[in-house]
C-alpha cells in the first residue's frame, strides 16, 4: 500500500533544489539483501536536509511502494518533494553489489523523464547531476533548467559517471562539457575524472574544467584527498582517516557539506583560507558517512562535532 503523499510540511522558500534522479538501492553484500532509497541527486538532497539546509528535490517517481518510501525519506529530514515530482510508470532502481573491501559495483533499471517540475522561487543553489544529465529524455529537461537560471543563481554539477548507462565516451564528453559552462562548481571523483579524460592528470583535467567555465573545480580522491581549484588557487585537502564500512554516498556527502559551505560562506569569496575551510569540512562529512553502512550522511551536530574535535588535535 502506498502511503500519504505530502504528509510532511514542506517549505516554501529554499535554499537549494536539487534536480536529478531518486531510486531504490538494491544492496547485495556478501552475507544479505536489502533496499534503501538511494540516487545521487536524491542523497545529496539528503545529506542537505542532515545538515539543515532548506532544500527541495525536483525528481521522477512511480506511483508505487517504492516512489512513496523514497518521499517518506526525504521528507523526514525536512527535504521537499517538489510537485510533480510523480511522473513515472514506476520507480527506477540501482543494485550495489559490494565488495569485501566496501566497494560497489552498480547496475541499473532507470527511467529518466522529467515532469512539469519547477522551484516555486528562484533558490540560491541549484544542484544537479549524475544519470539525470545524461539520459534521454530528461537530460534535455535538466539543461533548459540550468539555461534558465545560469544567471539566477549558483549552479553546482556532479557528473558522477556511470558508464553502463551512457553512449559513447565521445557522446558523453561533449554532454559533459556543454553543462560545465552552464556551472559554477563542478565536482567529479578521480575515477569520474579518469574515465572522461583518461590521456590527462587530475591537475590538468581540473585546469580543462576552469577553461571550460567552472569558477570551481574538485576533484576528490577518496584516500588520498581532494583537489579544490580555482583560476587563482589550487589546494590539496588531506583526507581523514577512516575505518571503512562502504562507500556508498560518500561523494553525496561530500557535495552536500560543500553546498552548505558554498552557501554559508558565499560572501567570502572564494580565498585560499576560505576554500581550505571548505574542503575541509566536505572531506569530514565524506569520512564520517563510510565509517558506517549505506548512504548515511551526517547530522549538522554531528558534523561540527567532528571538524572542532579534529581542530583541537
Amino acid at each position: 500500500m502506498n502511503l500519504p503523499k505530502h504528509a510532511f510540511p514542506s517549505r516554501d522558500v529554499l535554499d537549494v533544489v536539487v534536480v536529478g534522479e531518486a531510486l531504490i538501492d538494491v544492496v547485495i553484500s556478501p552475507d544479505r539483501t536489502s533496499e534503501h532509497p538511494g540516487g545521487s541527486p536524491a542523497n545529496v538532497a539528503y545529506g542537505l536536509g542532515r545538515l539543515g539546509v532548506a532544500a527541495g528535490l525536483m525528481t521522477a517517481l512511480g506511483n508505487d511502494d517504492r516512489g512513496a518510501a523514497i518521499e517518506t525519506h526525504v521528507r523526514s529530514v525536512g527535504v521537499t518533494l517538489l510537485p510533480g515530482s510523480y511522473s513515472q510508470d514506476r520507480t527506477s532502481s540501482a543494485t550495489a553489489t559490494l565488495a569485501e573491501d566496501g566497494s560497489a559495483s552498480y547496475d541499473f533499471d532507470v527511467i529518466w523523464d522529467l515532469g512539469t517540475v519547477a522551484p516555486a522561487s528562484t533558490p540560491k543553489v541549484l544542484h544537479t547531476g549524475s544519470i539525470a544529465t545524461f539520459l534521454s529524455p530528461g537530460a534535455g529537461a535538466v539543461k533548459t533548467l540550468l539555461q534558465k537560471y545560469r544567471h539566477a543563481c549558483t549552479i553546482t554539477y556532479d557528473p558522477n559517471i556511470r558508464p553502463t548507462l551512457l553512449g559513447s565516451h565521445a557522446e558523453a564528453l561533449s554532454i559533459f562539457e556543454e553543462l560545465i559552462d552552464l556551472t559554477d562548481v563542478v565536482k567529479l571523483s578521480d575515477e569520474d575524472a579518469k574515465w572522461l579524460y583518461p590521456r590527462k592528470n587530475l591537475e590538468d583535467i581540473s585546469k580543462h574544467l576552469l577553461g571550460l567555465g567552472a569558477g570551481l573545480a574538485v576533484i576528490t580522491q577518496g584516500s588520498r584527498g581532494s583537489l579544490l581549484a580555482t583560476p587563482g588557487t589550487r589546494l590539496a585537502i588531506p583526507s581523514v582517516k577512516s575505518t571503512v564500512a562502504d562507500t556508498i554516498g560518500a561523494g553525496d556527502s561530500y557535495m552536500a557539506a560543500l553546498i552548505m559551505g558554498l552557501l554559508t560562506r558565499g560572501t567570502d569569496g572564494r580565498s585560499p583560507a576560505v576554500l581550505d575551510q571548505l574542503g575541509r569540512t566536505a572531506t569530514m562529512a565524506a569520512a564520517i558517512t563510510v565509517r558506517r553502512p549505506g548512504a548515511n550522511p551526517p547530522t549538522k551536530e554531528e558534523l561540527r562535532s567532528h571538524l572542532e574535535a579534529s581542530a583541537a588535535k
